[in-house]
């Protein structure tokens, strides 16, 4: 019994699972598969913005209209494909394949292409027919592997899915050695301008689901591996693509070998999401961190012209809030800027700060709080905050924001601490100088 077929059995045995842990599996299989599947293909979105966009139809930071786009159609894909493959009475066929294929594509689109000599031309991808112009890759080696010709593509559909259906009733080859062959003479006839590898996965899924195993994923900080695989099989079945299109699982064992172990992966994943036990991959750390903190990581050092600009408007910032809050100073018996307006001293804990001493006599009690507006300057972000301090309540932040080393404050948040300052001084005489109730923030 080999190592899939003992995984297998495991599976089988822990069936059926809690729904809340088929929940979270089919959850991390939904984004890996989608994001994966499109980043191989070029796709520009994170695994963030993926998950964001998948999970809560949220779009995230800049992104790409047609990765977004391709992104959802992607997971639209998915269904289709996990919905078919539980028909049991329904063959695969052509249709299923170019219907899949127009939902991915979507619609139509011209691609329009400059050429070394300075030449341009232009052709229609069109979402749901086979190709109506060749397709080529060129390989590692410089050389122009072909596809099968448009002329020769509808025959060879016909004689893959003829084949399918007939080697899946015959039950010789396992689930993944049928996937992965189907996969491989997919791949050489190329069917579509576009998509063709994306739709490769998905049948791959299509089949492993329709007999009742886990779905895999193609990894695609694996892609060098993967096409070489792709590639080791080429050299043994040649670069006719009539012949590849009809190649035998004998002669594709490199990439045989490569799905199996992604089946192996997928299987103990599913394994451990049957116990309960965490479904974590090593590098999920680095997901989480990028998904939760985005507008915050990648972000460049601060540079001596940065810290020097950060301070200047730090100054500008305490120039303005003086001038707004200048006309109330006569309400007070003292208001006392140290050091001296726009102005600031240089603490020994890093920061830069300014002082704003309020005082004020209700009867026979003087009272007074200070207002402390602060600049700390850190590696790779800077900081402004206003902290709030009398006695009893001392260093109460009223305000505070971070910002990257290019970013400063805009005038919006510049009027957001004059008013937070003011609400405070507005209590201050309402409450007699805080002695009948407390500020609040």
């Amino acid at each position: 019994m080999n190592k899939i077929e003992t995984l297998f059995k495991e599976w089988q045995s822990l069936q059926p699972i809690k729904e809340e842990y088929q929940q979270r599996i089919d959850q991390k299989f939904m984004l890996e598969f989608n994001y994966n599947s499109n980043h191989i293909e070029g796709n520009t979105l994170t695994y963030g913005q993926t998950e964001m966009l998948l999970m809560f139809g949220k779009v995230v930071d800049e992104a790409n209209m047609k990765d977004l786009e391709e992104m959802k159609a992607s997971n639209v894909g998915l269904k289709m494909v996990k919905e078919m493959a539980l028909d049991k009475e329904q063959p695969l066929t052509e249709y299923f394949i170019r219907t899949l294929h127009k939902t991915l594509l979507r619609e139509d689109y011209t691609v329009y292409r400059q050429h070394p000599d300075g030449t341009s031309d232009s052709y229609v991808v069109h979402a749901g027919q086979y190709k109506t112009r060749p397709n080529s890759v060129i390989t590692v080696t410089g050389e122009r592997f072909e596809y099968a010709s448009p002329e020769e593509t509808p025959a060879l559909m016909t004689d893959l899915l003829q084949w399918y259906n007939q080697a899946e009733a015959k039950e010789v080859m396992t689930p993944i050695e049928l996937a992965t062959l189907f996969h491989y003479r997919y791949i050489r006839i190329h069917p579509f301008e576009d998509g063709n590898g994306r739709i490769s996965r998905l049948i791959v899924n299509y089949i492993l689901h329709r007999h009742g195993y886990p779905m895999i994923v193609v990894k695609s900080k694996d892609k060098e591996n993967y096409l070489t695989a792709l590639n080791q099989c080429d050299v043994i079945v040649g670069p006719t693509p009539s012949i590849g299109a009809h190649a035998e699982i004998t002669q594709i064992i490199p990439f045989v070998d490569y799905m199996s172990k992604c089946l192996e992966n997928a299987l103990e994943l599913n394994i451990r999401a049957a116990k309960g036990e965490s479904i974590e991959d090593a590098d999920d750390w680095r997901k989480n961190l990028k998904l939760k903190y985005r507008n915050q990581i990648n972000k460049p050092e601060v540079t001596e012209v940065t810290e020097k600009k950060a301070k200047e408007e730090f100054s500008i910032l305490l120039k303005h809030i003086d001038k707004e809050l200048a006309e109330f100073y006569s309400l007070f018996t003292s208001v006392r800027w140290n050091p001296s307006h726009g102005k600031f001293f240089q603490h020994e804990g890093g920061y830069y700060y300014t002082n704003i001493s309020f005082s004020k006599g209700f009867g026979n009690i003087n009272t007074s709080f200070t207002i402390s507006i602060r600049l700390t300057i850190q590696q790779f972000l800077h900081k402004t905050a206003v902290f709030f301090d009398k006695w009893g309540a001392s260093n109460i932040v009223i305000f505070s924001k971070e910002l990257s080393y290019n970013e400063f404050l805009n005038d919006q948040d510049k009027e957001d601490i004059v008013n937070v300052i003011g609400k405070l001084l507005n209590q201050f005489f309402e409450t007699q100088g805080f002695t009948i109730r407390g500020p609040r923030f």
